[in-house]
């Protein structure tokens, strides 16, 4: 590859924006069917919002929907008070910023939910709007704060397992052929793909010499038809497509339909510009990577190289 660090780039602009355009999901939790309207209408343009007109029907929908970046509720309400909702909601969700609307002095209660790391913020009502939507704003940048570090940890744990797993794989086999399937496993567990297959190129045509892994426990392999990967080898270039529906070279391509693959990344395999082979990357859903992983890939595919280089040559 001659420039990796701008075939990454490139890469990155081919990916979906649905995830940079998705809107927040936040929960609103008024007994009080006027409020519970008034919320709603507040913050819809820039949220997705969920309503819930007690704590115990606010719990179905967080068991329906998941994970919210914000929980705005009412403190006073029949059956369950606001911390005690709000209680129950963080074993489960403990990223999620909590904010209680009052209009009353509870403040023992408050007090008691603050220090133990329940509420993020209480607003007394009457609220004002302005306020209101500014400290939910600060709840929302918060919120994506904190899953901004997680996901960098857990991305660096990540990278360091899988750099550290190839090295044991690859020092572990005997031959070639039986270091393959390891190898596609692993990729396989460390980017949650449901299919991966490394398999072999001599002079740029791929050959029967492959390793391949499912999580369904077996997986067919139809890259000797596939544009996507007639593309990477014949450019030595990654290959991106993250939602298959919507790539035009892709339409009518029948092992896609088959198969139920919606998202396909296809990496050269290359050492001294010689190209060994080609590692292929598949889910049954359409997906996102960031700039961070494509780098990670290509970092392991340049490792994997240097392994299967190895091999062949003892």
């Amino acid at each position: 590859m001659d420039n990796p660090v701008a075939e990454i780039h490139t890469s990155r602009r081919q990916l979906t924006t649905l995830e940079r355009n998705k809107k927040l999901k936040i929960l609103v939790v008024d007994d009080e069917p006027d409020n519970l309207d008034l919320l709603y209408r507040t913050f819809r343009r820039d949220f997705n919002v969920l309503k819930a007109d007690s704590g115990i029907n606010a719990l179905e929908v967080l068991a329906a929907e998941g994970e919210v970046a914000v929980i705005i509720s009412d403190q006073r309400m029949p059956e369950m008070k606001g911390t005690e909702f709000l209680s129950k909601t963080v074993p489960q969700f403990p990223d999620t910023v909590r904010i209680i609307l009052t209009g009353f002095t509870d403040i023992e209660d408050l007090v008691e939910a603050i220090n133990a790391g329940q509420v993020y913020k209480y607003i007394t009502k009457p609220w004002d709007p302005g306020e209101l939507k500014a400290v939910v704003q600060r709840a929302a940048e918060t919120y994506d704060l904190l899953k901004q570090r997680t996901e960098e940890l857990r991305r660096a744990n990540a990278q360091m397992a899988l750099l550290t797993v190839l090295v044991q794989v690859t020092q572990a086999s005997h031959s070639l052929e039986a270091s393959l399937t390891p190898i596609a496993k692993v990729f396989s567990d460390s980017f949650a793909a449901e299919n991966c297959i490394l398999q072999l190129l001599e002079e740029k045509t791929l050959v029967a010499t492959q390793g391949s892994y499912s999580r369904a426990g077996t997986v067919k392999n139809w890259l000797d038809t596939d544009p996507l990967t007639s593309e990477a080898i014949a450019n030595d270039k990654l290959q991106v497509a993250l939602n298959v529906a919507k790539e035009p070279k892709l339409d009518g391509v029948s092992h896609y339909q088959d198969t139920g693959v919606q998202a396909h990344v296809v990496i050269p395999i290359t050492y001294r510009n010689e190209m060994l082979g080609v590692l292929s990357l598949q889910w049954k859903q359409p997906c996102s990577l960031r700039e961070d992983e494509l780098s990670l890939i290509h970092l392991s595919a340049q490792l994997v190289a240097i392994a299967l280089t190895s091999s062949r040559q003892h």
